[in-house]
């Protein structure tokens, strides 16, 4: 393992996964059990698997945008925002999890490639709104009219968001960070690559000691809601 050397305000891209909202009860897709593991993924995470079925689909993922909200932010999540307030650098935060726990920790601007349980969309004008907690076949567009909304959700065989934002954020970072994340999951599993050749120190810190990416240069393993709140102190005691 190693530290890096970076400037103090150097530019901070960080990737969250599942695992930094797993302890605050939200499964992700390898929890034995969990709730992923009852759903086949075709039907409920797929455009195809909505226009079979769109009330088998808004039901999967009215139950998951009710978890959401009752969880709560845990103390990676609170880390993180302290981070982006404290750091005089940029600090970058994209997240593959579709909760908002990293705003409601306080974090802004937070990138959401997969989208977000709190949003919804029109399959037909592409306008978004604010979801609400209920969605269903039936709910109207409130731009166009149509019966054609849905979970503002990047399914399996869409393109993540943001994508081009994102690739200009590797190219100029200078440290990049994943946290929770199994780094199996494509484009997202490929940015620590983007970013080490660029130049960035690259850290992953994960439960799991399995290997991910060679091009993790320091790699941190525990709970999130230890080794995230570690390793930005380390950060801030830089400063």
């Amino acid at each position: 393992m190693t530290r890096g050397h970076f400037p103090r305000d150097a530019k901070l891209v960080i990737l969250t996964g599942a695992g930094v909202s797993a302890e605050s009860g939200l499964g992700t897709f390898r929890d034995k059990g969990g709730v992923w593991t009852k759903y086949d993924l075709a039907e409920v995470a797929t455009p195809e698997g909505f226009a079979r079925d769109p009330a088998l689909v808004h039901g999967f993922y009215n139950a998951r945008r009710a978890n959401a909200a009752d969880a709560a932010p845990n103390a990676a999540h609170h880390a993180l925002a302290k981070l982006q307030a404290q750091w005089p650098g940029e600090v970058v935060l994209i997240t593959q999890n579709v909760d908002d726990l990293h705003e409601r920790a306080g974090s802004d601007e937070v990138i959401h490639i997969h989208g977000t349980l709190t949003g919804a969309l029109c399959a037909a004008c592409e306008h978004r709104w604010p979801a609400p907690a209920q969605m269903a076949p039936t709910d109207t567009c409130p731009a166009c009219g149509a019966e054609t909304t849905r979970p503002d959700i990047v399914w399996f065989g869409e393109i993540p968001y943001r994508m081009e934002e994102i690739a200009g954020h590797l190219d100029t970072a200078e440290v990049f960070a994943a946290i929770g994340t199994s780094g199996q999951v494509y484009p997202a599993a490929g940015f620590v690559e983007e970013a080490a050749q660029m130049g960035a120190h690259t850290v992953e810190i994960n439960l799991s000691e399995e290997p991910t990416s060679p091009f993790f240069q320091e790699r941190r393993f525990g709970p999130a809601t230890a080794a995230v709140p570690e390793w930005v102190a380390e950060l801030l005691a830089r400063l």
